[in-house]
């Protein structure tokens, strides 16, 4: 299946628009990152399943809030997963840390990669990128869907 533009250039509007981030230290556990971040990814991922797209939102960073309007935001992901409901298992493939990204200030980021099972029995791979907000929490601030 191909990904039509709008979907796509969300994920990467939201990257790009992540913003400044609080001061990082010299030396960053990422193990410890890594971590916490899988968590709100995690957490997120379950609250954007059973609730949907507009609870996403309001649990999102504040730059993807600050970004796209919630009507685009559920419109972008009614477009990216509604041809893939429902959505079920899911097995983390990939963990990474960055402080830096493509198109992003400097800050703190983990690129998650999980393998998904879809409607069909078919399989996705969802990327979720979340990083440290403003209030220094953890939260999603990208997210991405591709037929595996």
């Amino acid at each position: 299946m191909h990904l039509n533009r709008t979907t796509a250039g969300v994920f990467a509007v939201l990257i790009a628009l992540l913003g400044p981030v609080p001061a990082l230290a010299q030396e960053t556990d990422t193990t410890a990152a890594i971590t916490a971040a899988t968590a709100a990814a995690d957490a997120w991922l379950r609250l954007l399943d059973k609730e949907g797209p507009a609870a996403s939102y309001d649990s999102a960073s504040s730059r993807l809030r600050g970004a796209i309007t919630q009507a685009k935001w559920e419109s972008a992901l009614q477009n990216a997963r509604g041809p893939f409901e429902p959505f079920g298992e899911r097995h983390l493939l990939k963990s990474q840390y960055a402080s830096e990204l493509p198109n992003a200030p400097p800050g703190q980021y983990v690129i998650l990669q999980y393998e998904t099972v879809v409607g069909g029995n078919r399989r996705v791979v969802e990327t979720v990128v979340p990083s440290v907000d403003t209030d220094g929490q953890w939260r999603v601030g990208g997210y991405f869907i591709r037929p595996q």
